[in-house]
């Protein structure tokens, strides 16, 4: 079997810029209908947080709209950790980069995954993937909403900040 793990982290055109990925949305469409064509069978990786707040909300349906174009055997999320040396921390700093909270990162995550229509292997790395990750996902979309819904009403954010700002790898 051949496949390939494309880390394209957004379908947004404005945050793709804006991460200098080098690559656009249609891009991202031309290069899956061909590896679809040529048999290879691949994933795709959403990375919530990246558009920070004042773009998250463009991100995270602009994305899911393109991945829902494609036919990947798995989509996987992560959300950002702004590890030290990088230049979005840096920015952060400066106040040029918004990051999101937690509670606003699952917001996106749930705003994309309410969104993504592709019927795939789901992966996430939020802290209860246990309970969102696996085969099927259009038969457990509902399931892995309803979840993010409970841990953004409920969920302890103090603990979860902690738990990135404690990251030392990805």
């Amino acid at each position: 079997m051949r496949e390939i793990s494309l880390g394209v982290e957004s379908g947004d055109d404005w945050t793709l810029d804006r991460i200098h990925k080098g690559y656009h949305a249609e891009d991202i469409l031309e290069l899956c209908h061909k590896l679809e064509e040529a048999g290879i069978d691949y994933w795709m990786t959403f990375l919530y947080g990246v558009a920070g707040r004042s773009h998250s909300r463009e991100h995270a349906v602009h994305s899911a709209q393109i991945f829902s174009k494609c036919h990947p055997m798995l989509v996987g999320t992560g959300g950002l950790t702004l590890f030290p040396g990088t230049p979005l921390l840096e920015e952060a700093r400066r106040e040029e980069f918004d990051p999101l909270s937690e509670k606003e990162m699952l917001e996106e995550l749930k705003l994309f995954v309410e969104n993504l229509n592709v019927d795939c292997a789901f992966i996430t790395h939020y802290t209860v993937a246990a309970n969102l990750t696996g085969p099927d996902f259009l038969s457990r979309k509902d399931k892995i909403i309803e979840v993010l819904d409970q841990a953004i009403r409920f969920g302890d954010m103090d603990r979860m900040a902690l738990r990135r700002r404690n990251k030392k790898t990805l």
